[in-house]
């Protein structure tokens, strides 16, 4: 407010000798009298004072020019665009020459309101004014190419449909305090946000979807994650609502100013914060953390340097072993020389949000934009979200749920319950990410029945995209999203195991539904045998066909991390055909496959081979989908 009542007050210097009739001079003594003191006022950040002044201001000079300026302003600040607007056009029907000055703050405020044709006009008649300063015409052009930006915006994504309404969450969420930093778990019924308590210290808060629909009365979370010390805030929930990762400031432990942290889910809350350590964090700033649905990925912002501008976006990956990597830059398409944040993985594993004031937007505060994974890795160009989601002002945080439509963000809009509160509303249907499943299961001992931790890959079948990789808990259950419309192969290791491969056709089940795979794992022991579903022949051919080698190179990992265990390789078909020639290629089939082992350095006495024709039928040869079972190739444990 201070920059705009000295904005106000430079260009009344200017104007008095350039005035058409106004002169501020002549204007009644008591009506400036109580200006001045509104000034003040909002100089010191007492808008409601300064508003009810400047009016009985203008109940003695209705003719106050300056008056109107100034309330404009305030108007401005307070984000009443549209008040800003009338204050500005009755200042100019009063006097088009002294007030032209003004054109620029008048544009920003058309702006505000999303009359972005009207705001270009505006800003054009301000940069034809021959004696504005090189600096007022250098921000006159900025706002100029954002107004273009927005119309151009606007021809290209038409959507008359659409209809921006947030929902403010209500009582139970939001009080009388600053509630941001939405997060969600996988079903939409835990919500994890950060509240700023007595406006000084920030601590994490709950609330959970009840059946009806409404969010039960927000509670702090049980357990160590809040400090009376330090501050929390900035959080993301993992999907299965057992982890979560925030960023914590000066904290004892801390290897910067700010630094990333973890806690887990106990059955007595959340455990102490753990920071995730030098590869995470750095001597200077993380925040904004996003962990990818299979926790395999974490998204952060840093201002390390080594980046493409002041804060960039940037990905440490999670390995076998738990630990994660150095972080990875996201590279000059999501990064820019201006800074990004508030990245948000989506629970598809693909699509990814995030601010910037780097990538062409509605001002120079940073926008949300969209951007999605390609299938070589790299991301596409970002798309800015539009307007209204994106406005002249500060776009902080977005996150998505699982549906790929319900948003939820922070803003002090004007129903807001007090500062920042987090609302809800409908992503336009261009700009969401790809709806998803739920896969959830358990992998277990087959003998014992119980539960092995496990690494678990799922693979598109048709594309052999890995689309996922996740380690499950302790207990040897998992949960993970993925893109609906595919069918995905499950791969499943353990040492000690013989792995675990099977195919699920999933293109046919409904979004937002739950699809459960619980997976057995055979010990290696003797006679121990599993049955290798994604090694592929086309018809009546012994050449294994590429889908085959993602299964065969875990046989090959099986081989190497076992180095004592010989297996035999029994190829099976269907009873059409005659029985000779059902022997002859099941036999080529089982040569196949151990001629690929052998290719992979497999020693020749770990390995043999058998053709079994058309014996051993699994299933029903009279239909087709029985014969397709009985068409397989096995693996089995001679010895280990």
């Amino acid at each position: 407010m201070q920059k705009a009542i000295l904005f106000f007050l430079i260009c009344n210097c200017f104007l008095q000798s350039n005035a058409q009739w106004y002169d501020p001079s002549k204007v009644d003594h008591n009506a400036n009298t109580i200006y001045n003191l509104a000034n003040n006022k909002a100089v010191n950040g007492d808008y409601t004072s300064a508003i009810k002044m400047i009016d009985e201001a203008l109940k003695i000079e209705p003719k106050f020019v300056d008056a109107y300026l100034s309330r404009a302003g305030i108007h401005a600040d307070l984000k009443n665009y549209s008040q800003a607007v009338e204050d500005f056009e009755k200042a100019f029907s009063l006097d088009s020459v002294y007030t032209n000055y003004y054109l620029l703050p008048y544009s920003i405020d058309l702006a505000g309101c999303g009359r972005f044709e009207d705001a270009l006009k505006a800003v054009n008649a301000f940069l034809a004014i021959p004696t504005i300063n090189e600096r007022s015409k250098k921000s006159g052009e900025f706002r100029k190419g954002t107004y273009e930006f927005a119309i151009d915006y606007a021809k290209n994504h038409p959507d008359k449909n659409y209809v921006f309404a947030p929902q403010n969450l209500g009582d139970s969420v939001n009080s009388k305090e600053s509630e941001y930093f939405p997060s969600l778990t996988i079903d939409g019924k835990k919500l994890i946000f950060t509240r700023r308590v007595n406006n000084t210290n920030e601590d994490f808060y709950e609330s959970d979807l009840n059946e009806n629909g409404n969010w039960s009365k927000a509670y702090p979370l049980p357990g160590n994650i809040n400090s009376a010390t330090f501050n929390e805030g900035a959080q993301n929930i993992s999907q299965d609502g057992k982890w979560l990762i925030f960023t914590g400031c000066n904290f004892p432990q801390g290897l910067g100013s700010c630094d990333l942290y973890i806690s887990y889910l106990t059955k007595n809350g959340w455990s102490d914060p753990e920071n995730l350590g030098p590869n995470v964090n750095s001597e200077f700033w993380e925040s904004t953390p996003s962990l990818s649905p299979d926790k395999r990925d974490l998204y952060f912002s840093s201002n390390v340097p080594g980046g493409f501008g002041g804060a960039d976006i940037w990905v440490c990956h999670r390995n076998d072993n738990g630990k994660w990597s150095e972080p990875y830059n996201l590279g000059p398409e999501i990064n820019t020389p201006g800074d990004e944040g508030t990245p948000f993985i989506h629970a598809d594993n693909q699509t990814l949000f995030f601010n910037s004031n780097g990538h062409p937007g509605y001002s120079e505060k940073p926008d949300l934009f969209v951007s999605r994974k390609l299938s070589d890795g790299q991301w596409s160009k970002p798309e800015n979200l539009g307007y209204p989601i994106n406005t002249i002002d500060d776009e902080g945080s977005l996150v998505v749920a699982s549906d790929g439509k319900t948003a939820y963000y922070s803003s002090d809009r004007s129903d807001s319950k007090g500062g920042l509160d987090i609302y809800t509303f409908q992503l336009r249907e261009d700009i969401r990410p790809l709806r998803t499943l739920w896969v959830k299961g358990h992998v277990y001992d087959a003998k014992t029945k119980k539960g092995l931790p496990s690494s678990v890959e799922l693979t598109d079948i048709h594309s052999r995209k890995l689309m996922s990789e996740l380690q499950t808990d302790e207990d040897g259950n998992y949960l993970i999203t993925l893109p609906v419309g595919k069918d995905y192969a499950f791969n499943v290791n353990r040492k000690g195991y013989l792995f675990y491969s099977e195919n699920y056709n999933m293109s046919a089940t409904a979004p937002d539904s739950t699809f459960e795979a619980d997976i057995p794992l055979q010990p290696i022991e003797a006679n121990a045998h599993i049955i290798l579903k994604n090694v592929f022949f086309d018809t009546k051919k012994t050449e294994l066909k590429p889908e085959s080698i993602t299964e065969l190179d875990n046989v090959v990992k099986l081989m190497n991390e076992n180095p004592t265990i010989k297996i035999l390789i029994s190829g099976y078909t269907d009873n059409v055909g005659k029985p000779a020639d059902n022997l002859a290629l099941s036999k080529g089939r089982a040569v196949a496959v151990v001629n690929y082992l052998l290719g992979k350095g497999i020693k020749n006495e770990r390995l043999s081979f058998k053709g079994m024709g058309e014996t051993n039928s699994v299933a029903d040869n009279k239909t087709e989908a029985g014969r397709a079972l009985n068409r397989r190739t096995e693996l089995t444990v001679v010895s280990n």
